[in-house]
């Protein structure tokens, strides 16, 4: 089977029904213990070479840049963030939410269709479909979530020089042994995100922060999802949509 073909058959289908602009949205970090929620939004040209896009966990880091140059240059695409105080303030699901609708609507042009990354989305400004598994199946997801995490993982760097005790550079703001460490010996830093189960609150006696966290049922996989008690909590009620800090790209389609 040529695989390439397969990752755009969504896009293909739906243009057969005559949907011309189909774009993908997805984000990046939402079991990330500090940092960013990153998402971005991408319509690819028709011609596009699909060579090396895919989902963006499958991708090195070098390949991941080199996806993300093309893409950028090529493709209509936009980017959004939300931090982590407002992440704290709103909840992570709800967030998530609004920080997807809020990429296709920026979008120019407004998509005809839009698929997203396994779960519907409502309230987009155009018919949607949530994919499962879609950023290693359809290719406009694909290109967001490289977009997404090129742009995070950047972010995460830039914040790694302002606070390199954390290990932000390595480990993107996830848990790892060495960040929970990091916590446990200096606490919080600006950008972390203290309504997470064992960011914000002190260590119990004899309780490492790592261990608080897994007490309250929270995980987080390794491909970023948070799992258990805490996406339960921050899962309640849509909001109109949270302040964010943008950064958008509309650049000509490509040749």
């Amino acid at each position: 089977m040529d695989l390439t073909l397969d990752l755009s058959r969504y896009e293909r289908a739906l243009r057969a029904q005559g949907f011309t602009h189909v774009a993908g949205v997805d984000e990046v970090g939402r079991g990330a213990l500090a940092g960013p929620l990153v998402a971005a939004a991408v319509i690819l040209p028709l011609d596009f070479d699909l060579d090396g896009i895919r989902d963006s966990k499958q991708l090195t880091a070098a390949q991941r840049e080199r996806a993300y140059e093309r893409i950028v240059v090529s493709g209509r695409w936009v980017v959004r963030r939300i931090e982590p105080a407002v992440l704290d303030a709103r909840g992570l699901h709800r967030s998530n939410l609004a920080l997807l609708r809020r990429c296709v609507k920026a979008l120019d042009p407004c998509p005809d269709y839009v698929l997203t990354d396994g779960f519907p989305v409502r309230g987009m400004p155009c018919p949607s479909l949530g994919v499962k598994k879609g950023d290693a199946v359809a290719a406009s997801i694909a290109a967001a979530s490289i977009v997404a995490k090129v742009t995070r993982d950047r972010e995460m760097r830039r914040l790694h020089k302002r606070y390199p005790a954390y290990g932000f550079a390595e480990n993107k703001g996830y848990g790892t042994s060495t960040h929970w460490a990091a916590l446990d010996e200096l606490g919080p830093s600006p950008v972390h995100r203290l309504s997470f189960s064992g960011v914000g609150q002190a260590a119990l006696p004899g309780f490492a922060r790592s261990a608080m966290a897994a007490l309250a049922g929270d995980r987080v996989t390794q491909d970023g999802d948070r799992v258990g008690t805490q996406e339960g909590r921050q899962a309640a009620v849509e909001p109109d949509g949270p302040r964010e800090a943008s950064e958008s790209g509309m650049r000509a389609w490509g040749a």
